[in-house]
């Protein structure tokens, strides 16, 4: 081959993007990176991408999703999403040299941690980056379909309510009811940025603003179908729940949810919130035909695990990945 040259990807290069991929994976999945693209060129902040060219032609491609605090980090990492080499030139570098560029626009921005997945039956992917680098992260994916939740719910202090214990079937007007008979649950809006940024605050002593100023633009902005959440009482947001449709990262082939975040004022703990809030969220993405719903927890929040684990959740197949620069 000749040598190659590196880029970022641009919206031109849709078309030769969703032809590689088509015969990668049997399907082209031109809607995902027409949107992927073009959020990236728009919030180059939020994303890196590279395209390695052999002449004018691009023979493969990387995105990677620039997080700064979602599963609970506490630094900004870069999470490659995506890559692809085109069929009749793999096992000659371009890979590599698609990881090589993403890794120095990571430096140029300061970030040393690269996380991605790989489904652990997948062992040309999972072989390749471990050659490259990765290991295996202290954290795991855990997902659940979006069948309703169990509605046993007891309400107990600092609320001063009596306690309730309520059993409906799956479905229907009375589960509906019950996930805002305390706590109405509705869709994030613009102006709960502030009640979000101070029970993030709460919850870890940290000043998260800018974090969240990103993922508010993601979520009200860049996300064609809105699926965020918060929970109010009489006075104040006593919770909330950052989520995202996926259409097609680390090569899934179905629709999922991502929950990034989720927040619960420590006033309100154990009073129902997390629950009223994951209840609606399920009952919205079947709404929506959305299948499944995951999100990633450390090894060492074995609250969360607990909490996910009473709600249905269960390890996934997929492996979490780290490289860290020296």
């Amino acid at each position: 081959m000749s040598a190659l040259a590196l880029r970022s990807l641009r919206p031109d290069d849709l078309d030769r993007i969703s032809e590689i991929e088509s015969r990668i994976a049997g399907r082209p999945r031109k809607a995902f990176f027409e949107k992927r693209l073009a959020v990236a060129t728009a919030t180059p902040e939020s994303f890196i991408t590279c395209a390695a060219l052999e002449g004018e032609k691009v023979v493969g491609y990387g995105f990677a999703r620039l997080q700064a605090g979602e599963f609970g980090a506490t630094r900004p990492v870069a999470v490659l999403d995506v890559i692809g080499v085109d069929p009749d030139v793999q096992r000659k570098g371009i890979g590599k040299a698609v990881l090589s560029g993403i890794e120095q626009r990571m430096e140029k921005k300061s970030i040393d941690t690269l996380g991605t997945q790989v489904a652990w039956t997948d062992h040309a992917m999972s072989g390749f980056l471990s050659s490259m680098g990765f290991n295996l992260a202290p954290s795991r994916i855990m997902e659940r379909d979006t069948s309703p939740l169990e509605e046993k719910i007891t309400e107990v202090s600092p609320v001063k309510m009596d306690s309730v214990w309520r059993v409906h079937g799956p479905g229907g007007d009375d589960y509906s009811r019950l996930s805002r008979d305390k706590f109405l649950v509705r869709s994030l809006r613009e102006e709960d940025l502030s009640a979000v940024v101070r029970i993030d605050n709460k919850l870890t002593g940290r000043d998260n603003s800018s974090y969240y100023e990103l993922k508010f633009r993601e979520m009200l902005v860049e996300t064609g179908i809105r699926v965020s959440l918060v929970a109010e009482n009489s006075e104040s947001v006593a919770g909330f729940i950052m989520a995202r449709l996926d259409y097609g990262e680390y090569g899934k082939a179905d629709q999922a949810a991502v929950i990034d975040t989720i927040g619960v004022h420590p006033v309100f703990k154990g009073t129902g919130v997390a629950h009223a809030l994951l209840s609606q969220l399920l009952i919205n993405l079947s709404n929506l035909m959305v299948d499944s719903v995951r999100t990633q927890v450390s090894w060492k929040n074995f609250d969360l695990q607990q909490f996910l684990y009473a709600k249905g959740f269960a390890p996934s197949q997929r492996l979490v990945l780290l490289k860290t620069r020296k």
